[in-house]
């Protein structure tokens, strides 16, 4: 019996750990992304390089280079109460700094699916 609850705790231990970064990561269409950075209580994030940036960026993105050395101590800068947005060129990085936000405590994070690649087709559909 012991062994079964210790077995059915270890479980749900597990898989809450699992939903909680599920919940705190969300992967958003360019439309749903849009609206969100639109809102005054939102953190808009470049996770790309700085030349990718120089390049072409959403309006309002603070730039935090994944691939540099200070990334961790820069992104921890932000509010882990406020919601962040994330992109990157196609969703690699964003999918890979999220993953470091959600250890690092934020709450509340939303990645863009295929990156400023699928937010410029958008921008030129319209």
């Amino acid at each position: 019996m012991k062994k079964l609850l210790i077995l059915f705790f270890s479980l749900s231990l597990l898989s809450s750990c699992t939903s909680q970064e599920k919940m705190a990561v969300k992967k958003v269409d360019v439309s749903t992304f849009t609206k969100g950075i639109a809102l005054e209580n939102s953190q808009l994030v470049d996770v790309r390089t700085p030349k990718e940036f120089e390049q072409g960026h959403i309006e309002g993105a603070k730039l935090i280079d994944f691939y540099s050395e200070n990334f961790k101590e820069k992104i921890q800068q932000l509010d882990k109460a406020t919601p962040v947005y994330l992109y990157c060129r196609s969703g690699g990085r964003s999918g890979k700094a999220s993953k470091l936000l959600v250890e690092l405590g934020f709450k509340e994070i939303y990645d863009l699916k295929g990156g400023y690649i699928a937010y410029g087709k958008i921008q030129e559909e319209n």
